[in-house]
């Protein structure tokens, strides 16, 4: 029963659900997100779009864990290196779409049978906002393991320069005993 409506109202809650996202954003990048539909010129407002409704989809139609997660990686890519997100803000996004929900069923939530629906169907959006944050967790953890790697290659060129550093020899000292 959730399901049928959750399809009739599938385009008004996916477009609530872009708008919500992108009003995370500061006021003048929101405003050039919905400004600018060129997915050329907005990649990223493109791919929260996509994302979001590709990702309502999944959920709707309970597809593989594996599948949701590709939905969902290209936007938390762009947000995990965005220094302009904590990572609950950057994560939060998805809890955005159970408060949608909540607005779009709040006449039909006397009903016992879609009520305890819909807490199933917002279980499902919590499992997936662990996955939502082991995905940004990772891309963080990318993101600095390359910096700290271009940090150890600038010094070794800064060592390298000076006259610092020497190449090792293959063959192993030979220890004395006395």
């Amino acid at each position: 029963m959730l399901k049928e409506i959750l399809e009739q109202k599938k385009a008004v809650i996916i477009k609530q659900w872009i708008n919500l996202t992108i009003k995370t954003y500061p006021e003048d990048t929101c405003q050039f997100f919905k400004k600018q539909k060129n997915r050329f010129d907005n990649p990223v407002g493109h791919t929260i779009s996509i994302g979001l409704e590709a990702l309502f989809n999944g959920l709707l139609n309970e597809i593989d864990d594996e599948i949701i997660s590709s939905f969902l990686d290209p936007i938390i890519r762009i947000k995990a290196i965005q220094p302009i997100f904590t990572p609950s803000q950057a994560t939060s996004f998805i809890f955005l779409l159970k408060k949608i929900i909540r607005e779009n069923l709040h006449e039909k939530l006397d009903d016992n049978l879609i009520l305890n629906e819909l807490l199933l169907f917002e279980i499902k959006i919590d499992e997936l906002s662990l996955r939502v944050f082991d995905i940004y967790m990772n891309c963080r953890e990318k993101i600095y393991a390359i910096k700290a790697n271009q940090e150890k290659d600038k010094i070794y060129r800064a060592f390298a320069r000076a006259g610092l550093i020497t190449e090792l020899s293959e063959e192993k000292p030979e220890l004395k005993v006395f």
